[in-house]
Parts: C-alpha cells; structure tokens; sequence
C-alpha cells in the first residue's frame, strides 16, 4: 500500500513541477540580499560594490538594508571633493550618492560638473563618454540647480555612434577592432544621457540611425527552447570577458533608457522582451552578490520602461479536484510581482491531452482586487478527470491604461483535474477450462474490505473483472490496473489486467500458468492495484486467496527463486582484511654497514690527503676583492658536494646534471679570478 501510495504522490508532485511557470521575483530573493550583500566591518570594499548592493535592496523594497551611510558618505564626499578623482570614481561615487543622499551642497555639485564636461569633450574611448555623461545625469537628478547641459551634444553623440558597428554591437575604442554586446548597452545608455543632456534638441536623423543598430542588435539575440531571449558576449579581451547575464542586463538597461530619453517608439517586438524577462527570471536566485546585481537591475529595467513591461502569468497550482470543486486561480505580475489589475485573462481553449479533438471555451476569468488574483468560478462542466493544456491569453481591457505590455501571445499550461473514480460490477469467479461455465462467483467491494476464499486445479481459470466511471460517467483508464498472486513461499506473480471501454478484465489459465508457477500447489493471496495521478480513490486492495492444486513439477522443472531475506542483503557485511604483498627480502645489516664504510672511505682519505699536505690558511687572499672570490670558490665546492649529497637522497640524474653545469660555470669563473691573483702574487714574491 505505501509503494503505491508513495508513487501516486511522487507522480502529483511531478505534475506540479512541469506545470510551474516563471515566477516574479519573492521573498526568497530578499532573503538571499541579506546573505550576500552583508558588508565586512560596516562596509564594502569599494564604492562600486555598495552600490550594486544598494541598487539590489532598492529594487527589491526591503527595509534591512545594511545601515553604511556614515563611513560610506564620507568616501563619497572625499571622492567627490578631491581633484584627482578620475571620471570612474566620480561615477560610482555619484551613483551610491544618489541612494544615500549624502550632505552636498550645489556649488561642489557646480565644480564636478565643470570637469565633468572637460572630460567630455577631451574623451577618447566609450568608457570615458559613459562615465561622464551618467555622471553629469546623476547630478542633474540630485542638484537640478545646477547647469549640467551639454553645448556640443551633436558632436558628442556622433562621436559615440561612430564606434557602432553594422551588427549593432559597439567598440570600445576606434583603436580597438572588436566589437561587443556589453558596449552596446553602455553606449545606449550614453546616448540616452546625451539626449538628456543636450541643451538643444538632437538630430532626429542621429537617432533614427540608433533605432536601426537596436534592431540589428535584436536580431542577432539568443534563444533557449524555453522562450528565453538572452545576449551573448563574445568579446574576450583587455575589459574581459561578460557573462550573458551581465551582457543582457546591459542591454535592457542601455534600450529602455534610450526609449525613454529619446521619446520614440522603438516597434520592439513583444516576444523578446518578454523573452528576456524570462531569461533573468529563469536564472532563480544567484550564488553571488554581482549576478543578483545584474538580475535585478534588470528586470527593474523591464518594470518602469516606456517600451513594453513584460507581463508574468503564473498559477498556485496545476492540480485542481472535482471533489472538492476547486477554482481555478491565475496570477498576472509584471516581472517584479506588483499585480496588474487593469488586465484580463481570457481562457480561450481547453485542450484534452491525448486527444485529436479539442474541447473549445472561450471563457472570461474574474478578478478578486483584494487578492489580486484572477480565477475561474467554476469548471466548465464538460471538463472531466485527467490531463488538459489550458491555453491563456492576456487581454488590455482599460483603454485610459497608455503604458504598453508585453504578455507573449497566449500562454500553454498544463492543468491536471482530479476527481472520484466510481468502481462498478467487482467480481471473481472459477471457471470451468472445457466450456468456461462459472463454477464459483463472488461479489467484491472495492471500496471496502473482502475476504473472499477460492479453489481450483491446473484445469480451471480464474477472472476477475470490473468496471472504472470518471466523475462524468465516461470511462476512465488509469496508469496502472495490477493483479497479484503471493504464494505462501513469498513467490510473488504480477499480470496487467487489460480493459476494453468502461470494463477491466483479466483471465488466468492456471494450465498454461503452471510452468511460471514453478508448480507450486498451495495457498496464493489475491491483491488488486489499481491507481492514477488523477484518481482520488486509487487503491491497494487485499481481495483474498485462492488454493492452487497445480500437478507434480517434471524432473527438469526450473525450480522456484529462494526469497531473499532483506536482512542478509541489506544488512552488515562481514568484515574484509586486507594483506598486504609480503615485503622483499632485503640484505644483512652488516652488508650495509659495510657498503656505507666504503662510500664514506673517499671523504676520509681526502681529509687525511689535506693533513698531509699540510693545508694552511697563510696564502688565503687578504685583499678584499680576491678574498670574495676565494670564498665563493669554497662556497661554490661546498655547494658541488652538497648537490652530490641530494642526488643521493632525493634528485634525479637530469636535474642534477643541470644544477651541476650552472654550478660548474660559476666555479670555473670565481676559481680563475682566486687562481690569477695566487700566480700575480706568487711571480711578484720571485720577482722580489
């Protein structure tokens, strides 16, 4: 019964997960914030992770933010203040500034503004224009006072739209031939600011020209099989290597800042950007601080953009009961789980899996304000237990609403139905082999408990039949419809019972059964599985027995398999000892004693060669020059000796050739250099 059962749930379980859509992001993800972005002594190791961590925990509205504005506002200030800053520092300075809202007044914003511009118009590559240009944004949105209008912006935008290639990637640099996805978002937002910025308005033929590299570079994005639109970065170089998360976060961020500068309609099909929507969603929750950054960012992006806000559909879950008459419940999100009550969901199709013929509803589904949640109050009443795919659609129905949605068309979930299955007309019977008359019948309860007692010989067969009705009356085919014959020896025998409409039926001839029964007489219990995913009612039922009087096994019979008990399997093993291979047989100590006297007998006659020569230190060198050398040479002997000890004990021949040779240089030098001076001073002393 718990075999069966266990399966029915795994089976429910997995239902579910199959029909799981993406969902917005939760409060999984906040949790996740506090683990990564918990700043190390009250705070990060650079302004550009506190505001990546920042941003993070401003998208997602949590309330737990690390408290870092003290030690962080006075790095921001100092960084703002000191004329060495370079365009990079005031950026990312500008940017945590814009979170924490640290103390600054108007003319320090005036002075940065000032070499903001010189570093403009003296810009050689695209990162010096984006971060001078998003710098001088920033403080148009925190010092409105202040005059942060470009006066060449033409010039400037033509400069950056120079390094954008055919494909609707970007250069870095005109000196750099390569052209990425990750420049490409960073050069749109540029753009976007020089549009912002420009004290008059720009060329509509400059930017007619953008819209066509933001198509192109539509064009050339990546798909999964699931609907995911991602970009990929194949620029590997100086600024490396951009991982497709961080390569389309750009991207989205770059394209919905130029929409909205800009004030265009882009025309950008709806598909992709909800197909990038459920790129970033499909990443779940990222392992660190930067890709979280990147995902949120991101999809913050998607949310508040002027182009098309991706709509996420998703439901509570794809199992519903006839039972218990559930409602079917949708949700509507946009991508950062904020409800979109001025939408519809249209069901629109209800397919039958497994069916050439669909069952076609065109169905409104309510919504509930307070839960913001759509559902559908009641089932259609041709739906039935079993399998659908349930087809959506998203549908505007407030004409005042002038934002632009991105819903992906109509939307395929499966849905699994659940119901009571009615089991009708359970019976057993012993027939007669010859003619198939009934000799012994009986009724069962499936619903209950049966205690039924048989007999037969090899001569006769058993049936057992029964009748299976959906909750609609129509006949239903379950997963698995098994019958059990367990011998008293715990031989075990398992038929699949067959079912022609509504009825199931099994016969077995215990004549043409006596071989696989191993010609085992004696008691066998009768047990009945009958289960599926949709059925409630699935069951493991204990029918009764049966006793077999089957004929004497033939001399060559095969003979019944011996039940394994579980213990002896499963249970401790005895334990294993390891020999190990008998050592090899090794000389005497005194061999090697001896063997060790005569290596060490050379050293010895050498020390006594030296006393008899009557070694002395008169002739060693007293200037300071020679002396260095002489002792380098003896170091250098010392050394040789000391090698010839290691290739002994531990190196090998070819390692110790090569220290050799260097060592033989450097003695062959500082032994000339020792030797020339003993002969100079040897000649001067005859000389004399």
């Amino acid at each position: 019964m718990g075999k069966v059962l266990g399966f029915l749930i795994l089976a429910v379980c997995t239902l579910i997960c199959e029909a799981a859509i993406f969902k917005p992001i939760s409060d999984s993800h906040r949790s996740a914030a506090l683990d990564l972005l918990t700043p190390k002594d009250g705070s990060f190791e650079s302004l550009e992770v506190t505001y990546k961590a920042l941003r993070s925990f401003e998208v997602l509205g949590t309330g737990k933010q690390p408290d870092i504005k003290a030690v962080t506002c006075k790095s921001v200030v100092d960084t703002l203040r000191s004329p060495s800053s370079a365009s990079k520092d005031l950026f990312q300075a500008l940017r945590v500034n814009r979170i924490l809202k640290c103390e600054l007044n108007n003319e320090a914003f005036a002075g940065i503004a000032s070499r903001l511009k010189d570093n403009v118009n003296s810009a050689g590559s695209l990162l010096d224009y984006y971060y001078s240009v998003e710098s001088l944004v920033l403080i148009e949105g925190q010092a409105s006072e202040v005059d942060v209008h470009l006066g060449g912006a033409d010039s400037v935008f033509r400069a950056i739209k120079a390094l954008s290639q055919s494909d609707g990637r970007w250069r870095y640099s005109s000196n750099n031939p390569e052209s990425s996805t990750f420049a490409a978002g960073i050069a749109l937002e540029s753009l976007a600011g020089v549009i912002s910025l420009a004290s008059s308005e720009i060329d509509r033929s400059l930017i007619s020209l953008v819209k066509n590299d933001i198509s192109k570079l539509l064009d050339g994005v990546e798909k999964y099989d699931d609907g995911a639109y991602y970009f990929d970065e194949k620029l590997v170089d100086a600024h490396g290597y951009q991982s497709p998360l961080s390569a389309s976060s750009a991207v989205v961020r770059g394209i919905t800042a130029f929409a909205i500068a800009s004030d265009e309609d882009l025309n950008l099909p709806g598909d992709k950007i909800l197909g990038l929507a459920r790129f970033f969603l499909g990443v779940g929750i990222p392992g660190n601080a930067e890709d979280l950054f990147y995902q949120l960012d991101a999809l913050a992006s998607l949310e508040n953009n002027r182009v098309s806000i991706p709509l996420i559909l998703s439901l509570p879950t794809a199992v519903l009961s006839l039972t218990r008459k559930d409602q079917l419940k949708v949700n509507v999100n946009t991508v950062l789980g904020s409800a979109a009550p001025s939408l519809s969901v249209k069901l629109k199709q209800i397919f039958t899996s497994g069916s050439k013929d669909a069952s076609i509803i065109d169905q409104d589904l309510k919504f509930d304000p307070e839960n913001a949640v759509h559902f559908l109050d009641v089932l259609p009443e041709n739906i039935d237990g079993g399998s659908y795919v349930f087809t959506f659609e998203i549908v505007l129905h407030n004409p005042e609403d002038k934002k632009i949605y991105a819903a992906g068309g109509r939307t395929k979930v499966p849905i699994y139905v659940t119901g009571f299955v009615k089991v009708d007309h359970a019976e057993v019977a012993v027939l007669d082999s010859d003619l198939g008359n009934v000799e012994t019948q009986k009724r069962l309860d499936l619903a209950g408990e049966n205690t039924i007692s048989l007999s037969a010989n090899h001569l006769q067969k058993l049936r057992l039949s029964f009748q299976l009705t959906s909750p609609l009356g129509n006949a239903f085919k379950p997963h698995q419809a098994f019958l059990k014959l367990r011998h008293e020896s715990k031989v075990e025998h398992i038929f699949v019972v067959g079912n022609s409409g509504k009825k199931f039926e099994i016969i077995l001839d215990f004549l043409g059964l006596v071989e696989k029964f191993f010609y085992l007489s004696g008691r066998y219990d009768i047990q009945l599985t009958v289960g599926d995913a949709v059925m409630e009612n699935s069951f493991f039922q204990h029918l009764g027995s049966i006793e077999l009087d089957l004929p004497e096994p033939p001399e060559k019979a095969a003979r019944p398999p011996q039940a394994v008990d579980a213990s002896s399997r499963f249970g401790l093993k005895a334990e294993i000892s390891h020999i190990f291979r008998a050592p090899e047989k090794r000389p005497p100590k005194e061999l090697s004693l001896t063997f060790l006297a005569l290596v060490l007998l050379p050293f010895v006659g050498f020390l006594v060669g030296l006393l008899r020569l009557q070694v002395n230190l008169k002739n060693f060198p007293k200037a300071s020059a020679p002396a260095t050398f002489a002792i380098l040479f003896h170091l250098g002997i010392a050394a040789v000796l000391s090698l010839y000890l290691l290739f002994w004990l531990q190196l090998n021949l070819f390692t110790a050739l090569k220290a050799l040779g260097i060592l033989g240089i450097f003695l062959m030098f500082v032994g000339h250099k020792t030797l020339a001076y003993l002969a100079s001073s040897s000649a001067k002393l005859k000389s004399a």
